[in-house]
């Protein structure tokens, strides 16, 4: 984390304007991608027949009903992180192991399916902002997935010549570039949210189906117990062990996705 800090802090310095329309970016993708996998999660249990989480009022998309303070910085600094977990009565399940693993991976599920619809949304905008002969050239070299690049937007023939150069954009759809970069950073967002989360580690979205989809239950664990795992998870993430592991699959599964999304372009 303190290295994602020193790093905000020389980029803010380097560029200001340019850090805080990132962080602005960064802001309403971690706001709307927390909030509704919280809310995914609260919804199919309703309709697996457990109404706690709308008597509680976090059926919503009010920030403040589902933002945890420390796993929004996390989530800034280390990009990934957590929100409140939405209350859950497995009593009131019509089918309790089957509701119980469906509710577990809501949010997993729903922040999957934002990032493919993201990257959809962000290749079909390179249709607008790159001219033909870049698209064409990409299409050509099977290299359509540079043009899904958030932060660089390298010219195709970089690959080959070694030299990058800044692509040129069709004039007058530059408002299309920075639409494209809220979509990959959205698609970012929340494919960092579905791996973190499938950490078998309680209290995430992982422990809760491999307890019930693997072990039917025999994982439950008493409070005492949970929360001092919880606390030692806390320390592991802190330390940054995790960081490259996470990073290192999130880079992996995105250039899977960006690479088969990428054939539309």
């Amino acid at each position: 984390m303190f290295s994602g800090i020193t790093d905000f802090i020389n980029n803010l310095q380097a560029d200001p304007s340019g850090t805080l329309i990132s962080l602005a970016y960064l802001a309403v993708c971690i706001l709307f991608s927390l909030i509704l996998h919280e809310c995914a999660h609260g919804w199919v249990a309703l309709k697996c027949g457990d109404p706690t989480a709308k008597m509680l009022g976090r059926l919503t998309l009010n920030p403040a009903k589902h933002l945890d303070p420390f796993g929004t910085i996390c989530m800034i600094f280390l990009h990934f992180g957590w929100a409140k977990p939405v209350p859950v009565n497995p009593r009131n399940f019509r089918n309790y192991r089957r509701d119980y693993i469906l509710v577990s991976m809501a949010g997993i599920v729903t922040n999957l399916i934002l990032c493919i619809a993201s990257l959809f949304a962000a290749a079909l905008l390179s249709k607008v902002i790159y001219p033909a002969d870049v698209i064409a050239y990409a299409r050509k070299s099977g290299l359509q997935n540079n043009l899904l690049d958030s932060y660089h937007f390298l010219y195709p023939s970089a690959i080959s010549n070694g030299v990058f150069n800044i692509v040129p954009f069709q004039a007058g759809f530059e408002w299309a570039v920075y639409a494209q970069r809220l979509f990959l950073m959205l698609a970012e967002i929340n494919l960092a949210l579905a791996i973190f989360n499938l950490i078998p580690v309680p209290p995430l979205d992982g422990y809760r189906f491999l307890d019930m989809f693997v072990f039917k239950g025999r994982l439950a664990m008493e409070r005492a117990t949970m929360n001092a795992i919880q606390i030692g998870f806390m320390f592991v993430l802190l330390s940054g062990v995790l960081t490259g592991l996470l990073s290192t699959a999130n880079k992996a599964v995105f250039g899977f996705f960006s690479n088969f999304i990428s054939m539309i372009i």
